[in-house]
């Protein structure tokens, strides 16, 4: 679980509730669309959630939340349905192209999954 901090508080940011975290299944991704932009949101069995961009860079298709996640060498990434190139989740830097993605904040509170699209 994400603990709010300070920063989130004073910098009156713009979360937005985008599904209970009972909704979904760990290692698994869901699109949601947050502020008019395509986010995919994941779950992890640890239960960190993360959230990116749902947009693959390589194909131009809105599918890396319908991507697999795995790990390389101890950090979370999702690999395309497409082309399977891999996005780290923490950073959304591809490990397979010259690409990446937006990684947007994302939190649980109250057991409602929240994502601020934007800045890290």
């Amino acid at each position: 679980m994400t603990v709010l901090d300070d920063r989130d508080v004073a910098s009156g940011a713009d979360w937005v509730g985008v599904c209970e975290v009972s909704a979904l299944i760990p290692d698994r991704g869901v699109a949601a669309l947050v502020d008019g932009h395509p986010v995919a949101v994941f779950l992890l069995s640890d239960g960190s959630v993360h959230a990116i961009d749902n947009d693959d860079p390589c194909s131009g298709a809105g599918v890396l939340s319908r991507g697999i996640v795995g790990d390389v060498d101890g950090v979370a990434t999702v690999a395309s349905p497409l082309y399977k190139q891999r996005f780290e989740l923490s950073t959304g830097r591809c490990l397979d192209a010259e690409a990446a993605v937006t990684v947007h904040r994302a939190r649980i509170v109250d057991a409602v999954v929240e994502v601020r699209v934007g800045d890290r």
